[in-house]
């Protein structure tokens, strides 16, 4: 695939990824209102906003040792696994980045994640599968991967776009219960009773809708990670060759997580059992074909 298009589709899935922040802007601004409306006070939307500030934000700081601690990935030996040490180190170089900390997860099933707030305090894990699997310029393509994600901000973003979920539902969850205890404004002052059963479903609603926004930027950000990552190396058919091997192999890690899945550079789940359309719309991930196909025109 030529390198013009490589930087089109990157720029293009910044800028979706961005339309698609806008909404959930939107949607916590209306969720928020909703709840001011209500209660007559804004003193619970604050309560509401610090919680899910706090909450998410100490998440954000200790993100890379819970994605770790979760995946249960010990340190890289320099010795013994010198190859990904250099490879890292060497794809580190070429993008700019301080070297990331190095882990491994053993586990037969191929894939690998980078995680971390920074560029400085970043790690990149991967399992003893991928290693097994892949040849070095597909490994190449799979760290310049990862690295990508660390260049990119997406810790930035995904932490962004959980607090926004995470405050979405908190106020939606009050509100409704408030709600079902009589809570909120008069019968006088809430109007058209039409009104109220239509707020209602949006706050019931409005979890959900916040919830497949963030799957969607998800999504987003792994083809930017991939067109990024090939820009780093000059040879998009490494990586699109390591996800065509991911893509066969399809089996679950052992100790896979939803709380971590969405940083892996393949579902850590495997295949999805459920129809292709259902399927796209909760993965945390984008169909590794659509991916290739991004890549080298397939």
């Amino acid at each position: 695939m030529p390198a013009q298009n490589l930087y089109t589709h990157q720029s293009e899935n910044v800028a979706k990824t961005w339309a698609l922040m806008a909404v959930f802007l939107a949607i916590v601004i209306a969720v928020g209102f909703a709840a001011s409306w209500y209660f007559k006070s804004s003193a619970v939307l604050y309560i509401a906003v610090v919680f899910a500030l706090f909450t998410n934000i100490w998440s954000y700081w200790n993100s890379d040792k819970v994605a770790i601690a979760m995946s249960r990935a010990v340190p890289a030996d320099p010795v013994e696994f010198i190859d990904l040490h250099r490879v890292v180190e060497n794809l580190a170089i070429t993008a700019g980045l301080p070297k990331p900390r190095v882990y491994i997860i053993n586990e037969a099933s191929p894939n690998a994640f980078a995680t971390g707030r920074d560029p400085k305090h970043a790690a990149i894990a991967v399992t003893t599968g991928l290693l097994q699997l892949l040849t070095k310029t597909e490994l190449e393509g799979v760290i310049a991967h990862e690295l990508s994600h660390v260049g990119n901000r997406d810790i930035l973003v995904a932490t962004v776009a959980v607090v926004l979920v995470g405050f979405v539902a908190l106020v939606s969850d009050f509100f409704l219960r408030m709600s079902f205890w009589g809570g909120g404004r008069d019968r006088e002052e809430k109007g058209n009773p039409v009104v109220a059963v239509i707020a209602i479903l949006f706050l019931i609603l409005a979890p959900i809708i916040a919830s497949l926004l963030q799957l969607a930027v998800s999504r987003k950000r792994e083809f930017l990670a991939d067109a990024s990552g090939a820009l780093l190396t000059r040879y998009p058919e490494g990586l699109a060759n390591a996800l065509r091997k991911l893509e066969t192999y399809g089996t679950p890690m052992r100790h896979a997580n939803k709380a971590t899945a969405h940083l892996f550079i393949s579902n850590p789940f495997g295949a999805q059992k459920l129809g292709a359309g259902v399927t796209r719309l909760f993965s945390t991930h984008p169909p590794l074909q659509e991916r290739i196909t991004a890549l080298v025109g397939e």
